[in-house]
C-alpha cells in the first residue's frame, strides 16, 4: 500500500500572544512575553500570581449567549482556533465529502474552569446537589472535538487525544496517519487548554512545577537559563487543517508545509519527571528522521519542549546532542514557551504552528528571558537567545513531552511540488 502525502492547508490560533495567526506571528518573531498577573481569580494566598492568559477575550465576540452557557472556556478557544484554520484552508468552499473530513482535537485536562465552578457551588451551598445539566458535557476532554464536528457537519473520524502536554502533538500525528492510510481526506486537528483556575494553579504549585518568580513575572519563563524555576502556565488553542496532498493540489489549496516524519515513545520512568538522559526524546526525534529518510545535517530547526524546568531542559538537550552529535551545533534550537508560556495539552499544536511559521518565513523565533548560562548546557549550542535569527529553514522538528512519560515529535518540511 502506498502511503499518501500529508500537507497543512490551514492554521489558526488564539493564545497569549494574539487572537489570530497574524497577531501571533508578529509577537513570536518580535520576542514578546505573554506573561502577566492573573486576572481570573484572587491569587493572594497562591504561591504563583502570574500566568500567560489570553488577553482581552470576550466570548460574546464569538458566540451567542445561549452557546456560551454550553461551552467551557477551553471549548471556546478550540472553536475560535478551528474556525480560523478552517476558513484559511478554504475547505468549506471546496467540493468535499463530509464523511471524509475528521476532527481530532486534544486537551490535557478539559473543562477545568467548569469543574472548579460546579464543585465550588456545591461545597459552598447547603449540600443539595444542584449541578448544571451542562456540567459533564462542558467538562469532558473530548467535547471540543464534538463541537467542531457538529458546527461544520464533519462526519469522519472524531475523537480527542489525552496525553498531558503531548496531547495535541498526538492529535496531529493521528490525523496524519489517518490521511496517510486513506481513512480520511481532511483532518481538522489541534488542541485547547484553559487551566488558569484555582485548582490548576494550586495543583501545579503543590508539585513545584510552575515558576514562583512573582517579582520578575514578565521574564519568569526562562528555558535553559540556570536560574529557571519552573514553567509559566499558558492557555489558548491552536488548530491545523491536514489534507491529502493530491486532494489539496486538485483544488488549488494554499499549502503551508508538509509533515514527513513522526515519532512516538514512552520514557517508562516517572509520573512527571522525564528520563534524565532524555532517552524517550532521543527515540522520537530519531524516528522522525528515519521516517522522512533525511540526513541529520538536514534538520535546520528544533522547536523544543523546553518548559524551563530544571531537569526537563537538560534531558532534552542531552537527547539532541546524543542524536545529532556534531550536527547539533549547526541547528537552531528555541523554546517558544519562553513567550507563550506552557499551554499544556495545546502546546504541541501551537508549537507546530510556530515551526511552520519558521519554515514559511525562513526565520527562527527566539528563546527570550535567558539570563544565566547553565554549566550543564554546552555554550556552543545555538539556543537562538533573545532575538529571532534569519536562516533558510527546510526541515523543522517540534517536540512535546507529557507527564506520564509520553513523548511525541513531528518533522515538518517546506512545501515542494
Amino acid at each position: 500500500m502506498k502511503l499518501r502525502r500529508v500537507v497543512i492547508t490551514g492554521i489558526g490560533t488564539i493564545n497569549p500572544l494574539g487572537k489570530n495567526v497574524q497577531e501571533f506571528e508578529k509577537a513570536l518573531f518580535d520576542g514578546i512575553s505573554g506573561a502577566d498577573l492573573i486576572t481570573r481569580f484572587d491569587t493572594e494566598k497562591f504561591k504563583t500570581k502570574f500566568a500567560c492568559e489570553v488577553k482581552n477575550f470576550d466570548p460574546k465576540d464569538y458566540f451567542e449567549r445561549k452557546e456560551i452557557r454550553k461551552l467551557d472556556r477551553y471549548s471556546q478557544y478550540a472553536l475560535v482556533a478551528a474556525a480560523e484554520a478552517i476558513k484559511n484552508s478554504g475547505i468549506l468552499n471546496a467540493n468535499f465529502d463530509k464523511e471524509r473530513v475528521g476532527v481530532i482535537w486534544a486537551s490535557g485536562i478539559g473543562g477545568l474552569e467548569t469543574f472548579d465552578e460546579e464543585l465550588m457551588k456545591y461545597f459552598t451551598g447547603d449540600g443539595t446537589p444542584r449541578f448544571s445539566p451542562f456540567f459533564i458535557p462542558k467538562m469532558i476532554a473530548d467535547i471540543a472535538a464534538g463541537h467542531i464536528s457538529m458546527k461544520y457537519g464533519f462526519m469522519g473520524p472524531n475523537y480527542a487525544t489525552v496525553s498531558a502536554c503531548a496531547s495535541s502533538s498526538h492529535a496531529i500525528i493521528d490525523g496524519y496517519h489517518l490521511i496517510q492510510l486513506g481513512k480520511a481526506d481532511v483532518v481538522v486537528t489541534g488542541g485547547a487548554e484553559a487551566p488558569i483556575t484555582p485548582s490548576g494553579v494550586g495543583g501545579f504549585n503543590s508539585m513545584h512545577a510552575i515558576s514562583t518568580n512573582n517579582k520578575e513575572y514578565k521574564t519568569a519563563s526562562r528555558p535553559f537559563s540556570a536560574d529557571r524555576d519552573g514553567f509559566v502556565m499558558g492557555e489558548g488553542a491552536a488548530g491545523l487543517v491536514l489534507e491529502d496532498y493530491e486532494y489539496a493540489k486538485a483544488r488549488g489549496a494554499k499549502v503551508y508545509g508538509e509533515i514527513v516524519g513522526t515519532g512516538l515513545s514512552a520514557d517508562a520512568y516517572h509520573i512527571s519527571a522525564p528520563h534524565p538522559e532524555g532517552l524517550g526524546a532521543y527515540m522520537v526525534m530519531k524516528q522522525c528522521i528515519e521516517e522522512a529518510g533525511i540526513a541529520k545535517n538536514e534538520v535546520d530547526y528544533i522547536n523544543v519542549h523546553g518548559t524551563a524546568t530544571p531537569v526537563g531542559d537538560i534531558s532534552e538537550i542531552k537527547a539532541i546532542q546524543k542524536l545529532f552529535g556534531e550536527n547539533a551545533y549547526t541547528i537552531n534550537i528555541s523554546s517558544t514557551k519562553s513567550m507563550t508560556g506552557h499551554l499544556l495539552g495545546a502546546a504541541g499544536s501551537l508549537e507546530a504552528i510556530a515551526a511552520i511559521l519558521a519554515i514559511q518565513n525562513d526565520m527562527i523565533p527566539p528563546t527570550i528571558n535567558h539570563k544565566v548560562q547553565d554549566p550543564e548546557i554546552d555554550p556552543k549550542l545555538n539556543l537562538t537567545l533573545h532575538k529571532a535569527q534569519k536562516r533558510k529553514v527546510r526541515y523543522a522538528i517540534s517536540n512535546t513531552f507529557g507527564f506520564g512519560g509520553h513523548n511525541a515529535s513531528i518533522l515538518f518540511k517546506k512545501y515542494e511540488e
